[in-house]
Order: structure tokens, then C-alpha cells, then sequence
């Protein structure tokens, strides 16, 4: 099922990168936060992929390629505030997308209903932080701007329409695109241009194509279950 690995593909994803700050992020609270959140989305993809085949098989057996991620998703950690950014982005997309597909009798409608309320907490997390370095001192406030300008290019993926996911995604985009504004100008950032710019491109990441960094994430994350196939505990 497309729609299932697209969606279940962006939360393994994304619930890897966040696993990757155990132990290393600013405060002890923020490493059991982000912890959390990693386990929320790694959750929704056990769901959405044990929809399309064998879970373990899909996560740890498909060559890169075969992933159908959004690029934003598997965006480098980078420091602190770029985490934020990435944060923000994407749970602002997908507690608006999950709203939406809970409010109907899609395939996702149950799925969509229980993830909605995790991802509310993702996205007031990602909001508090995007405030607080923000409007914070010079320095977090230039990290802050320089992660939301570096990150806005592949934004544009997140609203390629995907197929089986029943939602109007110009109207999805249109909401995303006012929710992150709102947040962004309270935190007195600079909200980068928005389709005019020529900083924003889509991405192919639906379509196998991914960036750079997603081959070494990739590898890090099959390595145990390639090492040691058909091991159990």
C-alpha cells in the first residue's frame, strides 16, 4: 500500500533521527522528551507498515531506494534548534493531516485518531522550543533563523499528494502554511519566502530519491538486524 509506506516511512524515519540525541541532548528533560517523541512515531510506523508487508522486513531489509520518506524527515540532527525546526515542520504537517484523515472512514481513520493526540504534544513541544530560542538571546535567535531558513526548501514534499491518502492538499498546505507563519512570527523569526522562492523545492523523496545523509542513517539503523538475520531475543 503506497500510502502506508510513505506515511509509515516518514515516522521510522524521523523516530530514528530523534533516537539519535539519547544521551546527548542540552538537558536531561529534553533526552526523555525527544525520547518520547521518538517512540510515539516509532509506533505509528509499526502500524502503518505492518499495513504493507512484514514491519521488520520493510524497516530493515529495503535497499534505500525503496523508501518513500519525505527528504525532511531524514535531515540531519545538526545542533539543538535545527532538531526544533524540523520538529516544527513536520508535526505542524501531520497533526493537520491526521485531523483530517481521523474525521473520516479512510483506512487511517483509527490509526489517525490516536496519533492525532501524540502529535499535539510533538507540535507544542516543537512550538515552546521554536518561542524560547527564538525570542531568546542573540545567539539561540540566530540559530534558530538560520535552521528555519535551512530546512524550508523541503517543505514544499510534504504536500505532494499521495496516493490513498484522501485529504485536499492544497487546503492541508494552506493551514501548514498559516500554523507555521503564526509560530515563527511570535518567535520573532523571519519566515522565509514561501513558493516564489527559488530556495523551495520539492523533493523526491516519495519517489526513492533521497539526500545524502539518509545512506549512512540507513546503514547505521540495519546494521544490527543485516549482522544477524533471523536472530530473535
Amino acid at each position: 500500500m503506497t500510502a502506508a509506506l510513505a506515511l509509515g516511512d516518514d515516522a521510522l524515519v524521523l523516530s530514528h533521527r530523534l533516537g539519535e540525541w539519547a544521551g546527548h541532548a542540552p538537558v536531561l528533560e529534553e533526552d526523555v522528551a525527544l525520547a518520547n517523541i521518538a517512540l510515539d512515531l516509532l509506533g505509528q510506523a509499526r502500524v502503518l507498515l505492518s499495513l504493507a508487508g512484514d514491519e521488520d522486513e520493510l524497516a530493515y531489509l529495503r535497499e534505500e531506494r525503496a523508501f518513500r520518506n519525505v527528504q525532511l524527515v531524514e535531515q540531519p540532527n545538526g545542533d539543538f534548534a535545527h532538531t526544533i525546526a524540523r520538529q516544527l515542520y513536520f508535526s505542524a504537517y501531520q497533526h493537520l493531516l491526521y485531523e483530517r484523515l481521523a474525521a473520516g472512514d479512510g483506512p487511517f481513520a483509527g490509526l489517525a485518531a490516536k496519533a492525532v493526540k501524540e502529535v499535539a504534544y510533538h507540535l507544542d513541544h516543537a512550538e515552546h522550543w521554536t518561542l524560547r530560542l527564538g525570542d531568546g538571546t542573540d545567539e539561540s535567535h540566530e540559530r534558530m533563523q538560520r535552521a528555519v531558513d535551512a530546512l524550508w526548501r523541503f517543505t514544499g514534499e510534504l504536500f505532494q499528494p499521495v496516493e490513498g491518502v484522501e485529504v485536499d492538499w492544497p487546503s492541508l498546505q494552506d493551514s501548514w502554511s498559516k500554523s507555521v507563519t503564526d509560530v515563527l512570527e511570535r518567535a520573532t523569526l523571519t519566515v522565509p519566502d514561501g513558493p516564489r522562492s527559488t530556495a523551495w523545492t520539492a523533493g523526491a523523496g516519495r519517489q526513492g530519491i533521497h539526500t545524502e545523509p539518509f545512506g549512512r542513517m540507513l546503514a547505521e539503523m540495519q546494521h544490527l538486524h543485516r549482522s544477524h538475520p533471523g536472530a530473535t531475543w
